[in-house]
């Protein structure tokens, strides 16, 4: 088994890997298909989803990103929302689930590496406020901090956001956000992407957010 890892991982360099690229590996073999049966029903191979596969935890040369793996999962995507919100520190809470922003019909993918959800924006609105991040030999497309709360105020259905006045209880209280990192959130980078939403809701948020500065600095 070792040996036969070895001969098709000279073909695949990376964790995770396409159908095409498993097929290549195991064109040695007389009935390709039936081999990845059995490197499944073995675990060596484990299936993300159709077409997308990795190594099972013990042959793998790295631990998978999950960051990474949501952007292959379903595209054209970025990260954002909740899990961005907590990757940037911006939330207490570890989020399980990796939730991402496509500008496709919003879904939802439960793998053998975890959950991973989908919310859909427009063009205009996906085009902004993203950053490459690395892991490891790979890497992925993220919200900024400022985009990953814009992404959830205007995907989270729950808050109009229509007086933003309501925005203290539902930022410090509902999301937990801490009043000092909402302060440390680049103005000018918020209103730039908030241009790209016009809407009303998303220009409350911003002018909570300038008026809880103006009163830190007060």
């Amino acid at each position: 088994m070792i040996d036969e890892i070895v001969r098709i991982r000279r073909t695949i360099e990376y964790d995770v890997f396409d159908y095409p690229a498993l097929t290549e590996a195991l064109s040695g073999y007389r009935k390709p298909r039936d081999k990845i049966t059995k490197l499944l029903v073995s675990g060596t191979v484990v299936r993300i989803k159709k077409g997308l596969y990795c190594f099972g935890e013990d042959f793998r040369k790295e631990p998978i990103s999950r960051e990474y793996l949501a952007n292959l999962i379903y595209g054209p995507s970025y990260v954002s929302i909740d899990y961005a919100l907590s990757y940037h520190g911006l939330i207490p809470e570890r989020v399980n689930v990796v939730t991402s922003v496509t500008t496709r019909r919003s879904r939802d993918f439960n793998t053998p590496l975890g959950t991973f959800s989908y919310r859909m924006v427009t063009d205009n609105r996906y085009t902004v406020g993203v950053v490459l991040e690395q892991s490891g030999k790979v890497s992925f497309l993220i919200a900024t901090s400022e985009k990953a709360l814009i992404d959830k105020v205007w995907t989270d259905k729950r808050f109009n956001g229509v007086r933003i006045s309501e925005y203290s209880h539902y930022l410090t209280e509902d999301l937990r956000i801490d009043p000092d990192a909402l302060v440390m959130l680049d103005i000018s980078r918020l209103q730039t992407i908030g241009r790209r939403y016009n809407s009303a809701k998303i220009d409350n948020l911003i002018q909570f957010i300038h008026r809880l500065r103006s009163s830190s600095h007060a």
